[in-house]
Protein backbone atom coordinates (compact mmCIF):
# COMPACT_ATOMS: atom_id res chain seq x y z
CA UNK A 1 0.00 0.00 0.00
CA UNK A 2 1.18 3.49 -0.83
CA UNK A 3 0.97 6.03 2.01
CA UNK A 4 0.76 9.64 0.74
CA UNK A 5 0.89 12.60 3.10
CA UNK A 6 -0.59 16.05 2.58
CA UNK A 7 2.67 17.80 1.71
CA UNK A 8 3.38 15.25 -1.02
CA UNK A 9 -0.14 15.66 -2.42
CA UNK A 10 0.15 19.46 -2.49
CA UNK A 11 3.40 19.30 -4.46
CA UNK A 12 1.85 17.12 -7.17
CA UNK A 13 -1.84 17.98 -7.33
CA UNK A 14 -3.57 21.36 -7.36
CA UNK A 15 -6.71 23.19 -8.44
CA UNK A 16 -6.21 22.80 -12.20
CA UNK A 17 -5.96 19.03 -11.84
CA UNK A 18 -8.92 18.90 -9.46
CA UNK A 19 -11.12 20.96 -11.79
CA UNK A 20 -10.43 18.51 -14.61
CA UNK A 21 -10.89 15.34 -12.55
CA UNK A 22 -14.07 16.53 -10.81
CA UNK A 23 -15.64 17.56 -14.11
CA UNK A 24 -14.83 14.15 -15.58
CA UNK A 25 -16.40 12.38 -12.60
CA UNK A 26 -19.54 14.53 -12.96
CA UNK A 27 -19.83 13.37 -16.56
CA UNK A 28 -19.27 9.74 -15.52
CA UNK A 29 -21.93 10.04 -12.82
CA UNK A 30 -24.39 11.40 -15.37
CA UNK A 31 -23.73 8.24 -17.43
CA UNK A 32 -24.39 5.98 -14.39
CA UNK A 33 -20.77 4.85 -14.29
CA UNK A 34 -20.29 5.81 -10.64
CA UNK A 35 -21.58 4.16 -7.46
CA UNK A 36 -22.35 6.70 -4.75
CA UNK A 37 -23.90 5.11 -1.62
CA UNK A 38 -25.29 7.51 0.95
CA UNK A 39 -22.75 8.66 3.50
CA UNK A 40 -22.98 8.02 7.22
CA UNK A 41 -22.73 10.98 9.59
CA UNK A 42 -22.15 10.52 13.31
CA UNK A 43 -22.57 13.66 15.40
CA UNK A 44 -20.84 14.41 18.69
CA UNK A 45 -22.90 17.36 19.99
CA UNK A 46 -20.85 17.69 23.18
CA UNK A 47 -17.99 18.82 20.93
CA UNK A 48 -20.13 20.50 18.22
CA UNK A 49 -18.49 17.93 15.95
CA UNK A 50 -19.16 15.28 13.31
CA UNK A 51 -17.43 12.26 11.78
CA UNK A 52 -18.41 11.30 8.22
CA UNK A 53 -17.90 8.01 6.36
CA UNK A 54 -18.18 8.34 2.57
CA UNK A 55 -17.83 5.33 0.19
CA UNK A 56 -17.86 5.46 -3.61
CA UNK A 57 -16.70 3.53 -6.68
CA UNK A 58 -15.74 4.05 -10.32
CA UNK A 59 -17.48 1.17 -12.08
CA UNK A 60 -15.49 1.60 -15.32
CA UNK A 61 -11.98 1.96 -13.90
CA UNK A 62 -12.91 -0.47 -11.12
CA UNK A 63 -11.62 1.59 -8.24
CA UNK A 64 -13.34 2.07 -4.87
CA UNK A 65 -12.65 4.65 -2.18
CA UNK A 66 -13.89 5.45 1.27
CA UNK A 67 -13.17 8.69 3.06
CA UNK A 68 -13.33 9.15 6.79
CA UNK A 69 -13.38 12.82 7.73
CA UNK A 70 -13.78 14.38 11.16
CA UNK A 71 -14.92 17.97 11.68
CA UNK A 72 -14.18 19.34 15.15
CA UNK A 73 -14.63 23.15 15.16
CA UNK A 74 -13.25 23.54 18.69
CA UNK A 75 -9.89 22.00 17.73
CA UNK A 76 -8.04 25.23 16.78
CA UNK A 77 -8.18 26.34 20.41
CA UNK A 78 -6.09 23.25 21.22
CA UNK A 79 -3.76 23.75 18.26
CA UNK A 80 -5.34 21.02 16.14
CA UNK A 81 -6.97 21.37 12.70
CA UNK A 82 -10.75 21.58 12.43
CA UNK A 83 -10.95 19.03 9.61
CA UNK A 84 -8.95 15.80 9.46
CA UNK A 85 -9.44 12.95 7.05
CA UNK A 86 -8.02 9.97 5.19
CA UNK A 87 -9.02 8.25 1.95
CA UNK A 88 -8.50 4.54 1.33
CA UNK A 89 -8.17 3.56 -2.37
CA UNK A 90 -9.03 -0.03 -3.31
CA UNK A 91 -8.57 -1.95 -6.56
CA UNK A 92 -12.07 -3.26 -7.29
CA UNK A 93 -10.74 -5.96 -9.63
CA UNK A 94 -8.97 -7.91 -6.91
CA UNK A 95 -9.69 -6.14 -3.62
CA UNK A 96 -6.12 -4.94 -3.10
CA UNK A 97 -5.82 -1.77 -1.06
CA UNK A 98 -3.68 0.49 -3.21
CA UNK A 99 -3.21 3.66 -1.20
CA UNK A 100 -4.02 5.58 1.93
CA UNK A 101 -3.81 9.35 1.61
CA UNK A 102 -4.44 12.41 3.72
CA UNK A 103 -7.86 13.83 2.82
CA UNK A 104 -8.01 17.19 4.59
CA UNK A 105 -6.48 19.17 1.73
CA UNK A 106 -8.26 17.03 -0.87
CA UNK A 107 -11.65 17.67 0.76
CA UNK A 108 -11.05 21.41 0.54
CA UNK A 109 -9.68 21.09 -2.98
CA UNK A 110 -12.52 19.06 -4.48
CA UNK A 111 -15.07 21.37 -2.83
CA UNK A 112 -13.28 24.37 -4.31
CA UNK A 113 -13.23 22.64 -7.68
CA UNK A 114 -16.99 22.07 -7.50
CA UNK A 115 -17.56 25.76 -6.78
CA UNK A 116 -15.17 26.64 -9.60
CA UNK A 117 -17.10 24.48 -12.07
CA UNK A 118 -20.42 25.89 -10.84
CA UNK A 119 -19.08 29.45 -11.06
CA UNK A 120 -17.91 28.84 -14.60
CA UNK A 121 -21.43 27.79 -15.64
CA UNK A 122 -23.51 30.12 -13.46
CA UNK A 123 -21.63 33.38 -12.85
CA UNK A 124 -21.64 36.24 -15.35
CA UNK A 125 -18.70 36.17 -17.75
CA UNK A 126 -17.74 39.69 -16.66
CA UNK A 127 -17.89 38.99 -12.91
CA UNK A 128 -14.87 40.66 -11.28
CA UNK A 129 -15.76 41.25 -7.60
CA UNK A 130 -15.61 38.27 -5.22
CA UNK A 131 -16.92 38.49 -1.66
CA UNK A 132 -15.75 35.77 0.71
CA UNK A 133 -17.85 35.25 3.85
CA UNK A 134 -15.99 33.09 6.33
CA UNK A 135 -12.20 32.86 6.05
CA UNK A 136 -11.65 29.47 7.66
CA UNK A 137 -9.72 26.59 6.11
CA UNK A 138 -12.41 25.66 3.56
CA UNK A 139 -12.55 29.18 2.12
CA UNK A 140 -9.06 29.20 0.63
CA UNK A 141 -9.72 26.61 -2.05
CA UNK A 142 -13.09 28.25 -2.74
CA UNK A 143 -11.17 31.34 -3.76
CA UNK A 144 -8.70 29.34 -5.85
CA UNK A 145 -11.56 27.63 -7.71
CA UNK A 146 -13.17 30.97 -8.59
CA UNK A 147 -9.85 32.54 -9.62
CA UNK A 148 -9.35 29.75 -12.16
CA UNK A 149 -12.57 30.59 -14.01
CA UNK A 150 -13.23 34.34 -13.62
CA UNK A 151 -11.04 37.47 -13.98
CA UNK A 152 -11.37 38.67 -10.38
CA UNK A 153 -9.95 42.16 -9.79
CA UNK A 154 -11.33 42.82 -6.31
CA UNK A 155 -11.82 40.54 -3.32
CA UNK A 156 -13.73 41.44 -0.15
CA UNK A 157 -13.10 39.32 2.95
CA UNK A 158 -15.66 39.11 5.76
CA UNK A 159 -15.04 37.24 9.00
CA UNK A 160 -16.17 37.76 12.62
CA UNK A 161 -12.52 37.76 13.68
CA UNK A 162 -10.55 40.40 11.78
CA UNK A 163 -7.22 38.83 12.67
CA UNK A 164 -8.31 35.62 10.95
CA UNK A 165 -9.24 37.59 7.83
CA UNK A 166 -5.81 39.26 7.89
CA UNK A 167 -4.12 35.86 8.04
CA UNK A 168 -6.27 34.68 5.15
CA UNK A 169 -5.19 37.69 3.08
CA UNK A 170 -1.54 37.00 3.89
CA UNK A 171 -1.97 33.35 2.88
CA UNK A 172 -3.46 34.38 -0.47
CA UNK A 173 -0.57 36.76 -1.14
CA UNK A 174 1.96 34.12 -0.12
CA UNK A 175 0.31 31.71 -2.57
CA UNK A 176 1.21 34.19 -5.32
CA UNK A 177 -2.24 35.00 -6.62
CA UNK A 178 -2.36 37.84 -9.12
CA UNK A 179 -0.81 40.83 -7.32
CA UNK A 180 -3.15 43.15 -9.20
CA UNK A 181 -6.17 41.80 -7.28
CA UNK A 182 -7.30 44.34 -4.69
CA UNK A 183 -8.02 42.58 -1.37
CA UNK A 184 -10.04 44.37 1.32
CA UNK A 185 -11.16 43.22 4.76
CA UNK A 186 -14.72 44.36 5.42
CA UNK A 187 -16.57 44.79 8.72
CA UNK A 188 -19.85 45.58 6.99
CA UNK A 189 -21.33 42.36 5.60
CA UNK A 190 -24.16 44.21 3.87
CA UNK A 191 -21.80 46.45 1.92
CA UNK A 192 -19.58 43.53 0.94
CA UNK A 193 -22.60 41.62 -0.38
CA UNK A 194 -23.95 44.63 -2.29
CA UNK A 195 -20.67 45.02 -4.16
CA UNK A 196 -20.29 41.36 -5.08
CA UNK A 197 -20.61 39.69 -8.46
CA UNK A 198 -19.75 36.34 -6.85
CA UNK A 199 -20.15 35.36 -3.19
CA UNK A 200 -18.50 32.36 -1.53
CA UNK A 201 -19.87 31.30 1.86
CA UNK A 202 -18.05 28.67 3.89
CA UNK A 203 -19.21 29.03 7.48
CA UNK A 204 -20.79 26.66 9.99
CA UNK A 205 -23.40 29.23 10.93
CA UNK A 206 -26.80 28.18 12.24
CA UNK A 207 -28.29 31.53 11.18
CA UNK A 208 -28.10 33.34 7.81
CA UNK A 209 -24.85 35.23 7.29
CA UNK A 210 -26.26 37.95 5.02
CA UNK A 211 -29.54 39.63 4.10
CA UNK A 212 -30.93 38.23 0.86
CA UNK A 213 -32.22 41.68 -0.07
CA UNK A 214 -28.61 42.91 -0.35
CA UNK A 215 -27.72 40.58 -3.22
CA UNK A 216 -27.71 42.53 -6.48
CA UNK A 217 -29.23 41.12 -9.69
CA UNK A 218 -26.78 39.00 -11.66
CA UNK A 219 -24.89 37.72 -8.61
CA UNK A 220 -23.79 34.11 -8.26
CA UNK A 221 -23.44 32.54 -4.79
CA UNK A 222 -21.57 29.39 -3.75
CA UNK A 223 -22.65 27.92 -0.40
CA UNK A 224 -20.50 25.12 1.02
CA UNK A 225 -20.44 25.69 4.78
CA UNK A 226 -23.78 24.40 6.02
CA UNK A 227 -23.97 20.63 5.65
CA UNK A 228 -26.30 19.67 8.52
CA UNK A 229 -30.06 20.29 8.81
CA UNK A 230 -29.73 22.86 11.62
CA UNK A 231 -27.18 24.99 9.73
CA UNK A 232 -28.31 27.92 7.57
CA UNK A 233 -25.97 30.29 5.71
CA UNK A 234 -28.71 31.76 3.48
CA UNK A 235 -32.05 33.29 4.44
CA UNK A 236 -35.39 32.49 2.83
CA UNK A 237 -35.47 35.86 1.07
CA UNK A 238 -32.34 34.93 -0.85
CA UNK A 239 -33.73 31.50 -1.76
CA UNK A 240 -36.88 33.11 -3.12
CA UNK A 241 -34.90 35.61 -5.20
CA UNK A 242 -32.81 32.94 -6.93
CA UNK A 243 -33.56 32.30 -10.58
CA UNK A 244 -31.60 29.03 -10.51
CA UNK A 245 -30.52 26.84 -7.60
CA UNK A 246 -28.11 24.08 -8.60
CA UNK A 247 -26.90 21.38 -6.19
CA UNK A 248 -23.93 19.05 -6.15
CA UNK A 249 -26.09 16.16 -4.96
CA UNK A 250 -29.88 16.47 -4.80
CA UNK A 251 -30.41 13.57 -2.41
CA UNK A 252 -27.76 14.98 -0.09
CA UNK A 253 -29.16 18.51 0.06
CA UNK A 254 -32.64 17.22 0.84
CA UNK A 255 -31.28 15.67 4.02
CA UNK A 256 -28.41 17.98 4.93
CA UNK A 257 -28.69 21.50 3.45
CA UNK A 258 -30.26 23.46 6.29
CA UNK A 259 -31.23 26.56 4.31
CA UNK A 260 -33.01 24.50 1.66
CA UNK A 261 -34.68 22.23 4.22
CA UNK A 262 -35.94 25.36 5.98
CA UNK A 263 -37.12 26.87 2.68
CA UNK A 264 -38.96 23.66 1.80
CA UNK A 265 -40.97 24.06 5.01
CA UNK A 266 -42.12 27.57 4.04
CA UNK A 267 -44.98 28.41 1.67
CA UNK A 268 -43.79 29.49 -1.76
CA UNK A 269 -40.77 27.19 -2.24
CA UNK A 270 -40.12 23.47 -2.41
CA UNK A 271 -37.39 21.10 -3.53
CA UNK A 272 -39.28 20.81 -6.82
CA UNK A 273 -38.02 24.34 -7.55
CA UNK A 274 -34.40 23.18 -7.73
CA UNK A 275 -32.98 23.81 -11.21
CA UNK A 276 -30.93 20.62 -11.25
CA UNK A 277 -27.66 19.00 -10.27
CA UNK A 278 -24.25 20.27 -11.34
CA UNK A 279 -23.61 17.16 -13.44
CA UNK A 280 -26.70 18.02 -15.52
CA UNK A 281 -25.40 21.55 -16.12
CA UNK A 282 -21.95 20.23 -17.06
CA UNK A 283 -23.39 17.74 -19.56
CA UNK A 284 -25.83 20.26 -21.02
CA UNK A 285 -28.94 18.43 -19.82
CA UNK A 286 -29.82 21.53 -17.79
CA UNK A 287 -29.02 25.14 -18.65
CA UNK A 288 -26.52 27.31 -16.86
CA UNK A 289 -26.86 31.09 -16.66
CA UNK A 290 -29.21 32.43 -19.34
CA UNK A 291 -29.23 36.17 -18.62
CA UNK A 292 -27.20 38.80 -16.78
CA UNK A 293 -29.89 39.67 -14.26
CA UNK A 294 -30.74 36.34 -12.68
CA UNK A 295 -29.39 35.42 -9.27
CA UNK A 296 -27.88 31.94 -9.16
CA UNK A 297 -26.98 29.71 -6.23
CA UNK A 298 -24.80 26.61 -6.08
CA UNK A 299 -25.36 24.56 -2.94
CA UNK A 300 -22.82 21.90 -2.04
CA UNK A 301 -22.95 19.40 0.82
CA UNK A 302 -20.40 17.00 -0.64
CA UNK A 303 -20.61 13.45 -1.94
CA UNK A 304 -18.20 10.53 -1.93
CA UNK A 305 -17.66 10.42 -5.68
CA UNK A 306 -15.99 13.83 -5.61
CA UNK A 307 -13.42 12.38 -3.21
CA UNK A 308 -13.13 9.41 -5.56
CA UNK A 309 -12.26 11.80 -8.40
CA UNK A 310 -9.38 13.52 -6.65
CA UNK A 311 -8.12 10.35 -4.94
CA UNK A 312 -7.79 8.62 -8.31
CA UNK A 313 -6.03 11.69 -9.66
CA UNK A 314 -3.59 11.79 -6.78
CA UNK A 315 -2.86 8.07 -7.04
CA UNK A 316 -2.02 8.44 -10.75
CA UNK A 317 0.22 11.43 -9.97
CA UNK A 318 1.92 9.51 -7.16
CA UNK A 319 2.81 6.63 -9.48
CA UNK A 320 4.11 9.04 -12.13
CA UNK A 321 6.12 11.19 -9.72
CA UNK A 322 7.28 8.43 -7.40
CA UNK A 323 5.90 10.06 -4.26
CA UNK A 324 4.57 8.34 -1.17
CA UNK A 325 5.92 5.50 0.96
CA UNK A 326 5.24 1.86 0.10
CA UNK A 327 4.33 -0.26 3.13
CA UNK A 328 3.26 -3.85 3.65
CA UNK A 329 -0.01 -4.40 5.49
Amino acid sequence: MLIINEKEIQTAYGMKEALYDVEQILRAKADDKIANPHRTVIEFPQHNASVLYMPGADLVNETATIKTVSIFPENPAAGKPTTQGVILVTDAKNGEHLAMMNASYLTRLRTGALSGIATDRLAREDATVLTVIGTGAMAFEQVLGVLEVRPITKMLLVNPTTVKAERFKDKLLAFSIDAKIQIEIMDNVSEAVKQADIICCSTRSNTPVFDGNDVKPGTHVNGVGSYLPHMREMDFTFIQRCGKIVTDDKAGVKEEAGELIHANEQPGWSFDDLHGELMDVVTGQTSGRTDDEEITFFKSVGAAYFDLAVAQGVYRKALEAGIGIEVDI
